[in-house]
């Protein structure tokens, strides 16, 4: 797949702090498409959409799996599902949730959301271990790749996003800016 470079081609660069810093804007390509960010939002509820436009029907964080009476899974099941009689499918995977507003990153410049990402009290408790594996195993992040009809997918592919994570974090994990 195109669209992400490996990490091989940061290779070149011979400042560690640099290098990680390139590594994590090149990261930025995933994190920053719609794929990711709708489900990244600082405020209330998710965007949908390549143009990121509020969710329809309008729903609220809740406890990240949506509020009382209007849960995500009212709507969004272990698979994504195509519509009947129109183009376009509701996107879904086991379990859809919407990450915690601690990790809402929608209006962050790469900066930002590299301390964000690198901070366990605002990234889930996630060490920078547990961060190189949730990008190359995590299978919500994986739907980014297989978002269904009527959605352009994330660029790469999640083993390549799996990669510049590690070689980020083995570059020190340094943040660009």
């Amino acid at each position: 797949m195109s669209g992400l470079k490996t990490p091989a081609a940061f290779a070149g660069i011979e400042d560690d702090e640099a290098r990680a810093a390139a590594l994590f804007s090149e990261m930025t390509k995933v994190m920053f498409h719609p794929r990711c960010a709708n489900c990244h939002p600082r405020d209330g509820g998710p965007r949908q959409g390549d143009d990121m436009s509020p969710h329809v029907p309008q729903v609220v964080r809740g406890d990240g799996l949506g509020a009382p009476g209007m849960e995500c899974t009212a709507c969004h099941g272990a698979s994504n599902v195509a519509f009947a009689t129109s183009e376009g499918s509701i996107p879904g995977a086991e379990p859809w949730a919407l990450a915690p507003a601690s990790m809402g990153w929608i209006g962050l410049d790469a900066t930002a959301l590299c301390a964000q990402v690198k901070d366990e009290s605002r990234n889930g408790g996630r060490s920078l271990a547990d961060l190189v594996d949730h990008n190359t195993k995590d299978h919500l992040v994986n739907w980014a790749w297989n978002p269904g009809d009527g959605r352009a997918p994330a660029p790469g592919d999640q083993a390549t996003f799996g990669a510049l994570t590690a070689a980020w974090v083995e570059a020190g994990a340094h943040c660009p800016g």
